[in-house]
């Protein structure tokens, strides 16, 4: 018997990553879950260097950052790795959630794999949040002001929250030192999670685009799809050294690099383009507690997939209408992201509004619908005929 399979370290490794059978069918679109897990030791390796010279402090936050640019050696290649490879890992995970809605990958019986992926969906945002205001720059420390004030929106204790997470009556030099031992913590949360989400994947294995039982014809994941893997990453890590090195301020807000001054308000405040959907969707309600309720619901509502999809068949590959309904979902929550990003002010209240809506009858009331029809019309109909 081989060393791999003997070896009781050597064998886990390898009935997760060498010998796992998985469907010969899958294509390309599944590499992105790989892609998800560079993005993570990215993070987390340039997270840790970057640190070491970071200062928590309000007063030499930013001044830390100018020095990891200016004069740690290698610190601007560190600093925009970091800061660029938070907006990739955030694509990354948009389009493999994307995949997984598109193809039924959240269906029985992989929904704890859908709803730890959920999960690590939400704690990747905290980290994301607590992380954009660490450099304290105009639109780090005004961010935080505006969306941690939506906690006051809890009733009774809102307020309270609300000081709780600042450290006082303002962002102040409490507030920088909270955020970054969360910024520093929760990603090791992540790595957590991300275990769990394997291990629950390894159970039953990936499921494949066309819906049906992967396990007639099944492949080891070494080497077909290492290889495959190994592509993706690589196109990958082009495209992202590309902009590290040559555009790195392209996902930035040059708002940050002013330094934070709480008298004065930035023109525009607006979080980083991956959260915009959800911004969007807390201002579209007029209520404050309704906004930040609103904006909770957005990310959450989506663990609801695999109880909402009514379908027999898994996935939309073979379901017109679903993929019609899947398609306008993608450009509604692409509208929703752009609305997030525009001043609040007609039209943009109005698309806001109406793309929320969208967004949440999506979920309830959309796809219910739609895949109970096709039951009754495509698959139920055909069986009695």
């Amino acid at each position: 018997m081989a060393l791999r399979k003997r070896n009781p370290f050597l064998a886990l490794a390898n009935s997760y990553f060498i010998d796992s059978p998985q469907p010969s069918t899958i294509s390309y679109w599944w590499n992105i879950g790989s892609t998800t897990g560079t993005c993570t030791v990215i993070q987390t390796a340039t997270g840790i260097f970057t640190a070491m010279h970071y200062s928590s402090n309000i007063e030499t936050a930013f001044i830390s950052v100018e020095h990891i640019m200016r004069d740690v050696s290698s610190g601007w290649a560190t600093r925009y790795a970091h800061a660029n490879g938070a907006a990739f890992f955030f694509i990354t995970i948009y389009a493999h959630m994307a995949r997984g809605i598109y193809y039924g990958s959240y269906k029985s019986p992989r929904v704890a794999v859908w709803v730890i992926g959920v999960i690590i969906f939400t704690v990747t945002i905290i980290t994301g949040f607590t992380g954009y205001v660490l450099p304290m720059g105009q639109m780090s420390t005004w961010g935080a002001t505006v969306i941690t004030n939506t906690m006051s929106a809890i009733p009774y204790i809102g307020q309270d929250v609300v000081e709780f997470i600042w450290g006082g009556p303002s962002v102040e030099n409490p507030t920088t030192q909270r955020f970054f031992a969360t910024h520093y913590t929760t990603p090791f949360v992540t790595a957590a999670t991300t275990t769990m989400h394997t291990i629950a994947l390894h159970e039953h294995g990936s499921s494949n685009p066309t819906g049906i039982t992967g396990n007639i014809d099944r492949t080891p994941f070494s080497p077909y799809f290492v290889f495959k893997d190994t592509i993706t990453v690589f196109v990958f890590t082009f495209v992202y050294s590309a902009f590290v090195f040559f555009n790195p301020n392209t996902t930035g807000h040059p708002d940050n690099y002013i330094p934070a001054n709480p008298m004065v308000t930035p023109a525009s405040i607006v979080p980083e383009f991956y959260t915009t959907p959800f911004y969007a969707i807390t201002r579209a309600i007029p209520s404050k507690t309704g906004g930040v309720i609103a904006m909770v619901a957005a990310i959450t509502i989506t663990m609801i997939t695999p109880i909402s999809d009514r379908s027999i068949v898994r996935g939309n590959a073979f379901k017109v209408t679903s993929k019609v309904t899947y398609g306008t979902f993608i450009c509604n929550f692409t509208t929703t992201g752009a609305t997030g990003s525009q001043h609040i002010e007609p039209p943009f209240i109005a698309t806001g509004q109406v793309a929320t809506v969208t967004y949440f009858a999506y979920f309830i009331v959309t796809t219910p619908a739609v895949t109970m029809t096709e039951n009754i019309t495509f698959y139920i109909g055909q069986q009695q005929k």
